[in-house]
């Protein structure tokens, strides 16, 4: 039995589909609602919160493998706390529970934010800086809360291996896939297509969630390794050649207005001044105002060698996600 968080997420609906297609008995964890997911029906639904412990021990019986796809990705003030509370509090109770149960292996979906290695780099450094498995947390750096908090994750399963858990990570870069568009990454497509004007300078690094899953499932489900981390990463894209291609998928006008450095700078604390006041959630945030200014190169060699391949090309991705964006209805 393999046991699945974050179905609801895009990772880990990708995920359960994988493991319906290929007869697995699978077991999943939801909080309110039941995901629909392809092949639903299937699965065997558990409800319950990430950080009950009590229902993640019921939830482990019988099970040899543990896929932890849940998690929030957010860099908006007001949820600082729940980041905390969900990808670090989430994660160090469900290695607890693992630990109860010997012979459980786990495979966990970090984020390169959990690198931190181009945190405190200035963004007049020359050159790239070049990140891989190896870089190490600079704890002299300024991280914002989301890259802290997938850190600190990381460290509650660090001290599962010391335990003796059987655990591996991967650490994507941004996600893309044909998934709701209200949320995470997949709000880029939704960008494009509503042919807004505006775009920043910088590049952003991506990878496809289906090579995501891959990864996962081969690391996890038929190795034996442990103790090791993966990055993912397929490549980097200027913002504007990824909304541009995006655009052209949909047949929608691209963006045209470069949104000089100074006047991002100005958005986001006024963003700021009116989240406070409103309580409602930036638009644009310190982190993603400033976000691929300095460019940030991925080595991918150790997975690359893992799998045998290599990632799937960015611009067949976009294409595959906006086709499955229009197949579903969300973008018509």
């Amino acid at each position: 039995m393999i046991f699945v968080t974050g179905g609801s997420g895009l990772v880990g609906s990708f995920v359960l589909a994988e493991l319906v297609a290929q007869g697995r008995p699978v077991r999943a964890l939801y909080r309110q609602h039941v995901p629909s997911v392809p092949g639903g029906e299937a699965i065997e639904w558990v409800q319950g919160d990430i950080r009950d412990a009590l229902a993640l021990r019921q939830a482990l019986e019988g099970v040899t493998h543990v896929l932890h796809c849940a998690g929030l990705v957010s860099y908006a003030p007001q949820d600082e706390e729940e980041l905390l509370r969900v990808n670090v509090e989430g994660t160090a109770a469900l290695v607890d529970a693992c630990l109860e149960r010997p012979g459980i292996r786990l495979g966990m979906v970090s984020s390169v934010a959990a690198l931190g290695g181009g945190a405190g780099a200035a963004e007049d450094a020359p050159g790239p800086v070049v990140l891989d498995e190896h870089t190490k947390w600079d704890l002299g750096a300024e991280h914002n809360a989301y890259s802290t908090s997938k850190y600190l994750g990381e460290l509650e399963v660090w001290r599962g291996i010391s335990e003796g858990l059987e655990a591996v990570m991967v650490n994507p870069s941004v996600i893309l896939g044909p998934a709701n568009w209200e949320r995470s990454s997949t709000r880029l497509f939704r960008y494009a297509y509503q042919e807004h004007l505006f775009y920043t300078a910088g590049s952003i690094n991506l990878v496809d969630v289906r090579d995501v899953v891959e990864a996962l499932l081969h690391l996890t489900l038929h190795t034996s390794r442990s103790g090791e981390r993966y990055v993912l990463n397929a490549g980097s894209m200027l913002l504007r050649d990824f909304l541009t291609q995006a655009a052209a998928c949909f047949q929608k006008r691209p963006p045209s207005v470069l949104v000089p450095e100074w006047a991002a700078e100005g958005i986001w604390r006024l963003e700021h001044v009116r989240s406070l006041l409103t309580g409602a959630r930036p638009l644009i945030t310190k982190d993603t105002a400033r976000a691929g200014r300095q460019p940030v190169v991925y080595r991918t060699e150790k997975i690359r060698q893992e799998l045998g391949r290599e990632f799937r090309p960015l611009s067949e991705t976009i294409q595959w996600c906006c086709q499955g964006l229009r197949s579903s209805g969300v973008a018509e």
